[in-house]
């Protein structure tokens, strides 16, 4: 509550500071240790509170914010239980370079170091898989936490911060400040960098550009389409960065990840200019680390990364440009053009592509890949497709065309559940676009509860799963390294259309290709949160292999 005499509680000092950030929305479950900080969110009617039913939802909730939005997601917990259940959000971000401010209710300051009830020393859990981590012990100095917070989760590499909130010290007055929105911190690329990329751009006979990582915007991949189209480059994205270019423009060559087109990791090997636009190049990307030597590549790197500590951390790049993505784009559109004589070549590597996308044939009535081609071609070109971790994601990353900037949720750091919370975000963020969660059951099941969330807020993402009744992933891997030897990977699930009706949302089973459109069509029809079950055969593990057939090759060896 407020007074007269302009002193605020640290709770309305902070929700102050997130309002003066521009804050629309924060994710939370609420808890005792926080009250403060909820009461001074029940004057704030700005921000938008989603409350949601497990702290690791709203953490990818929040991390969802921060990728489409480019500003710090929030997100607040209570201590313990729920600061633990959090950190599957804070690893994701960590991973992903994503923009977070975790808040964690803490135990009262004169009871800390006793082991009370449910207390963790934060900054050790989460020294880690934070950017900065800190305790604000006195309520006068919200402000200045609060800042940097925001400061530090968007400049240089972004990614997630923490702040622990003693309850005692959001009951806490301090005198009320003026307080402005934190600046967006990001290097420029030199004229003498600019100079060198292009004196190298000109050399080449084979490049390939790489875009990834975090701190795009719109405009900033608008201004990289002007520098591929003005020298005829071909463009690929980093794993699960496919939505940095457009996958319908005639310079994109596909995705650098798990599943590469063989094609394209050739290319990826034969290059002679590797132009790395925002990736870390970290395992995913590089294939294990097989695409590219270490420490000295044999392709021409020219590595472009935010944050100068991650230049040369694993790979020796022959020009490192420290800038952020905004700045290197606009740069990048600035330039004046080269020769291109590998212009023909663009175009083989565009069929290549091309070519890779078109769904193949698997066992079973239900066949994933034709169901996402549909998609692709039935949705409007700012539909947003999320999805977690699972083989079923390799259907989508092969068969789908994500067209412009903020269409493609995923993680990099592989969690599975981030696609449910992650949808829910987005179609909260954006009501009138379309959003799809694409899910195998198991991804599905880690973060099920959000569907509550979902209905609770009205928020109508359409939820696809992909059911065989297995963890896919592990299953395979069982198959193909210990064959025969199957164990803790079958699964027990529930009736999916009926548990999405238990919420009052739409839901319905599909167990043929053909049927899939019309259920599509009357979910989006529902005007409710909707789930599509579809029933798929256990033997399609892939795209391009049967689990039968990885089996056998397997014993073969044997």
């Amino acid at each position: 509550m407020t007074t007269g005499d302009n002193r605020r509680t640290g709770g309305e000092l902070l929700v102050d500071t997130l309002s003066a950030n521009n804050t629309d929305m924060a994710f939370c479950v609420p808890g005792e240790s926080y009250l403060a900080a909820l009461d001074a969110l029940h004057g704030a009617p700005s921000i938008d509170l989603i409350t949601c039913r497990q702290e690791g939802g709203a953490a990818m909730m929040a991390d969802a914010y921060g990728k489409l939005t480019s500003k710090p997601g929030i997100c607040f917990v209570t201590r313990g239980p729920g600061a633990t259940n959090a950190s599957a959000g804070v690893h994701i971000a960590y991973q992903d370079s994503t923009p977070m401010i975790l808040f964690i209710g803490q135990v009262g300051r004169d009871m800390r170091d006793r082991e009370a009830f449910q207390e963790i020393d934060y900054r050790r859990m989460y020294g880690q898989m934070a950017k900065w981590v800190a305790e604000i012990d006195d309520a006068a100095r919200v402000p200045e936490y609060v800042s940097r917070a925001f400061h530090t989760a968007m400049a240089g590499r972004p990614g997630p911060v923490v702040l622990s909130l003693p309850e005692d010290m959001l009951r806490d007055r301090a005198p009320g400040i003026e307080i402005t929105a934190a600046h967006r911190i990001q290097a420029h690329p030199g004229a003498n960098d600019m100079a060198e990329l292009r004196a190298r751009l000109e050399a080449a006979k084979h490049p390939l550009v790489i875009l990834g990582g975090s701190g795009w915007d719109a405009d900033a991949t608008t201004n990289i389409q002007k520098f591929a189209e003005a020298n005829h480059l071909p463009m690929s994205c980093a794993f699960r960065f496919q939505h940095l270019f457009d996958n319908a423009h005639d310079n994109y060559v596909g995705d650098v990840g798990i599943g590469i087109n063989p094609k394209l990791a050739d290319r990826v090997k034969g290059a002679d200019l590797l132009i790395a636009v925002g990736p870390r190049l970290g395992e995913m990307t590089t294939g294990g680390y097989g695409l590219l030597d270490i420490p000295v590549p044999t392709q021409d790197l020219v590595h472009v990364f935010s944050g100068a500590e991650e230049l040369g951390r694993v790979y020796h790049p022959a020009q490192a440009i420290n800038a952020g993505m905004r700045a290197f784009a606009a740069s990048c559109a600035d330039m004046e053009p080269v020769d291109a004589p590998w212009a023909a070549d663009t175009q083989t590597a565009r069929d290549d592509y091309l070519a890779w996308t078109e769904p193949t044939e698997v066992p079973g009535d239900v066949n994933l890949g034709h169901i996402i081609g549909w998609l692709r071609d039935n949705t409007s070109d700012d539909t947003i497709i999320c999805n977690g971790a699972g083989n079923f994601s390799a259907w989508v990353h092969r068969f789908y065309r994500y067209r412009g900037f903020g269409t493609q949720l995923a993680p990099t750091s592989g969690s599975m559940g981030y696609g449910v919370p992650s949808a829910i975000a987005a179609k909260r963020i954006y009501p009138n676009k379309t959003v799809i969660c694409v899910a195998g059951d198991g991804d599905f099941m880690m973060t099920a509860q959000e569907m509550a969330t979902a209905a609770h807020h009205g928020i109508n993402t359409i939820f696809i799963i992909a059911n065989n009744s297995f963890f896919g992933t592990i299953r395979m891997h069982q198959e193909r390294d210990y064959p025969g030897n199957v164990i803790a990977t079958d699964l027990t699930n529930p009736d999916f259309p009926t548990y999405a009706q238990a919420f009052g949302a739409h839901g319905e089973r599909v167990e043929k290709t053909k049927d899939f459109p019309a259920a599509f069509e009357r979910a989006q029809a529902s005007n409710k949160p909707a789930i599509i079950e579809l029933i798929t055969d256990p033997d399609a593990i892939t795209p391009s292999a049967t689990l039968n057939g990885i089996s056998a090759a397997a014993q073969a060896k044997d």
